[in-house]
């Protein structure tokens, strides 16, 4: 058996392993999108490493695009095998798949105008919209904690890691010959506390462990300092300064635990009477399929119901579908919180948002994720004085804040609590993935003072045995 590392090596996004057994069998885990590469991020994800007709068997840690984003890819080059996952991450990847392919066709139809102004031939998108909905036939959904059979010798058991709706650790027994190897891949690890989502459960002992690595080397604030913060920035930017508050945040996840904060700072008379928009017609469709997957929801989300029966809704909170709406938004004069997509910035809504907002001292842009370090958020967020959006320099004077405890990501330390519920000795191999090198090389040190040992950060490319 060997393992290809082929994307989320030394980098963030495009998380892909390629497990290829002794019979030749081959298992992908994950299939993501690079995202915020500029130039590169097209050409990157259209050179995938292997043949996707040869790929019998695809395991899905969770929605997220940049570990799902070219599923619909591989399936228009020929993909035929089973994609095995939780139920509500094929839930999500139905929505989600399918408004990154409306964005690829979006994207390309603008290109390819530039392109015939130069006299250069049109390209194709990487995938449309149909190809995402025809993906969809190869899903198959599992549950938490169930033993599933992948195909002979080789079983899968998903258990809850609290990073989105639906995230598990991929939990492989493989068995070939009389050898069984015990694989686990993390996908990405939630915080030990989330508003939402139950915690990440400790998972079966294994022999190679592929552990993502995004908060390497940081740690967070505490999640009732954050939501403390919040409150602070609402109240700065719309009551004193009489401002908007820009929130640019992911779609599925991040959006949904906004909205929960506000919608209990509503309940306890807490935020101050403005309107909410949430501009983005995928975290609607996102937040309903949350409302349908209250298996994932912790205790605390679910006593909460009891007296609230929607922690996703409240008054002044509106859902923005229309374009034509989301464009009305830069004409409202009063203060306001928009919350858009996408949450490094880089595409989406909140673009025009941020071109609109961005210079007026009186607005804030508050950042509540991971932002990637080529993207436009980190560029705001490090303190840039001038951004270029839309082709076009917008000098950046309203207030820049950030929360980071909105992230799905857990820190370091978290991401050490969580491991530990494996026996150090009877793990072989840890590789470190999807993290930058510095973050990697801290959390490499971090956990080696812990006990941990043969820790691997593989090239993009590289097999291990």
């Amino acid at each position: 058996m060997k393992i290809q590392i082929l994307g989320a090596a030394r980098e963030v996004t495009g998380s892909k392993h390629l497990i290829t057994l002794d019979n030749g069998k081959k298992i992908l885990l994950d299939c993501g999108m690079y995202q915020g590469k500029g130039a590169e991020t097209d050409g990157m994800n259209r050179n995938l490493g292997f043949s996707p007709r040869d790929i019998d068997y695809l395991i899905l840690s969770h929605a997220h695009i940049d570990h799902s984003g070219l599923i619909p890819y591989i399936a228009k080059l020929g993909f035929e095998g089973t994609i095995i996952t939780t139920h509500a991450t094929r839930d999500l990847c139905a929505i989600m798949l399918a408004d990154c392919g409306k964005i690829q066709e979006h994207d390309t139809e603008t290109n390819n105008k530039k392109r015939a102004k130069k006299n250069l031939p049109p390209l194709e998108p990487i995938y449309t919209k149909a190809d995402a909905e025809a993906s969809m036939q190869y899903f198959v959904g599992v549950s938490y904690n169930k033993v599933h059979r992948v195909t002979k010798g080789v079983k899968v058991t998903f258990t809850n890691t609290g990073h989105l709706l639906g995230s598990c650790v991929v939990n492989l027994r493989i068995k070939e010959g009389e050898k069984t190897t015990r694989i686990a891949f993390t996908g990405d690890i939630g915080r030990p506390v989330n508003r939402i989502l139950r915690s990440p459960q400790p998972f079966p002992q294994a022999d190679v462990v592929i552990c993502e690595s995004t908060y390497g080397n940081r740690l967070h604030e505490s999640t009732t300092m954050a939501e403390e913060k919040l409150l602070d920035v609402i109240t700065r930017t719309c009551v004193e300064k009489k401002g908007k508050l820009i929130i640019p945040s992911f779609s599925v996840g991040r959006t949904q635990e906004v909205i929960y904060s506000l919608n209990n700072f509503y309940n306890s008379g807490k935020l101050p009477r403005l309107k909410v928009y949430v501009d983005s017609p995928l975290s609607v469709n996102a937040t309903n399929i949350f409302r349908l997957h209250r298996e994932c929801f912790n205790d605390r989300m679910l006593e909460i119901m009891e007296s609230d029966p929607d922690p996703f809704g409240f008054n002044d909170l509106y859902f923005i579908q229309d374009v034509d709406d989301s464009k009305k938004l830069n004409d409202i004069q009063e203060p306001c919180i928009i919350i858009s997509a996408s949450g490094m910035m880089e595409a989406g809504r909140v673009k025009h948002h941020l071109a609109n907002s961005i210079s007026d001292p009186k607005n804030t842009v508050l950042a509540v994720g991971y932002c990637s370090p080529t993207t436009l958020g980190a560029r705001i967020l490090r303190g840039d004085k001038e951004v270029s959006i839309f082709g076009t320099l917008y000098p950046v004077r309203a207030d820049i804040e950030r929360i980071d405890s909105y992230s799905g990501h857990a820190d370091y330390n978290e991401m050490i609590a969580f491991l530990e519920c494996q026996e150090k000795e009877q793990v072989k191999q840890l590789i470190l993935v999807h993290g930058d090198i510095d973050s990697q090389e801290f959390f490499r040190d971090k956990l080696k003072e812990k006990g941990f040992g043969n820790i691997v950060i593989p090239e993009l490319g590289e097999i291990l045995n």
